[in-house]
């Protein structure tokens, strides 16, 4: 599997690796709850890489792109588990910022569609 995946890619490939198990998917008040959890996991790093708390010497290193991984991990199994289309869902909600929020920030004038 290469870098360059689409949303549906994502939501086929953690469909994929979930059905190999008996268990399948978690209930959606436990996903929220794993979400909830790599938030916290994600907030973590953040604060250890760009905040001003740095790691203990004997805490395992991590990253903010494996937490995000996992983020988008939890997140493609909770919208397969709920028959989303992620793609689709993603699309509503850039229509919803375009028309709600067009007028709510300073454009850049070298910013794609600006002018």
């Amino acid at each position: 599997m290469d870098g360059d995946l689409t949303v549906a890619d994502v939501q086929r490939a953690v469909d994929q690796w979930i059905r190999r198990f008996e268990e399948g998917y978690f209930p959606p008040l436990a996903m929220v709850a794993r979400l909830a959890e790599e938030v916290g996991e994600l907030a973590r790093e953040v604060n250890h890489t760009y905040g001003p708390k740095p790691k203990k010497p004997e805490e395992p290193g991590g990253s903010v792109a494996e937490e995000l991984g996992d983020l988008l991990f939890v997140l493609a199994s909770m919208a397969n588990a709920l028959d989303i289309n992620l793609a689709e869902a993603f699309v509503a909600v850039m229509q919803k910022f375009e028309e709600r929020d067009h007028d709510r920030w300073t454009p850049r004038g070298d910013a794609p569609g600006a002018g």
